[in-house]
């Protein structure tokens, strides 16, 4: 199965999945795509982003900010994530930057790459022209439960709603964000830490390294599973929580973790 990676980053998920799936033997990355910087800044995208503040509340629209961290340097101490150049440098893997996600370099790259499939490891939007490309499209890690939680946050959203369980879903791209066809998912319990940060930290960490080995289970067995792929039925949707969410975020925690005993 020869396989091209789309990411947004050197590290994230990419940096933590792509030695497993270069040391699977039924799995040939052919090209690693890496977008340098953001999509341009269009009428249409600065709507949106006016749209979220607005809905969100300028509070919380800070402590979104507040909270990447949790799903960065945190999560970090709980797992190994290295850099995807350096691992393609290593293996001889081509790699190469492109200006933003949905470019005409990433068509082109993905053109020449001539990939049986695309795996999209941390990024937003992908255009029909670049998912469309691979003989059997596009498919990406979403790590929370489908279609539930789609465009969701890891962790924070399950814990919002009283559920002690997280976990990722395996799902075709489409033109709709998180709306593809399930071709896996897996569920794991939350484990309870100190704190909500600490928490999302921690299980997020072990979400990468379930889901990590859930896309080699699924490349190893690709027919069967995209053979297999389930639609989605009516799902939930979810944006940065506003500030009073959070604080329900909280609530629900305190309580979630005093009967989990943790």
């Amino acid at each position: 199965m020869k396989a091209i990676i789309l990411s947004t980053s050197v590290y994230g998920t990419t940096g933590h999945h792509l030695q497993q799936l270069i040391d699977s033997k039924a799995v040939e990355i052919v090209q690693v795509v890496v977008s340098s910087g953001p999509p341009p800044n269009t009428k249409k995208k600065r709507q949106g982003r006016l749209q979220k503040i607005l809905k969100i509340g300028i509070l919380g629209a800070f402590n979104g900010i507040r909270m990447r961290k949790w799903y960065n340097e945190d999560m970090r101490q709980y797992t190994t994530i290295g850099n995807a150049e350096e691992i393609c440098k290593k293996h001889n893997i081509p790699f190469c930057y492109v200006p933003f996600t949905n470019s005409d370099e990433t068509k082109q790259a993905f053109e020449q790459a001539d990939a049986d499939v695309g795996l999209s490891l941390g990024n937003g939007f992908i255009s029909k022209k670049i998912f469309s490309i691979p003989r059997y499209g596009m498919i990406n890690i979403h790590h929370e439960i489908l279609p539930a939680y789609q465009n969701a946050q890891s962790i924070i959203w399950q814990i919002f709603n009283g559920s002690t369980e997280t976990g990722y879903t395996i799902h075709k791209i489409t033109s709709k964000i998180d709306g593809g066809d399930i071709l896996y998912q897996e569920r794991l319990p939350i484990v309870f830490r100190e704190s909500l940060a600490d928490t999302v930290a921690f299980n997020y960490a072990r979400l990468f390294d379930t889901s990590a080995k859930g896309l080699v289970r699924v490349l190893e067995n690709f027919e069967s599973y995209f053979g297999a792929a389930s639609p989605q039925g009516k799902g939930g949707h979810y944006t940065t929580p506003s500030y009073r969410q959070y604080k329900k975020m909280e609530k629900q925690f305190r309580k979630l973790k005093q009967q989990a005993g943790q």
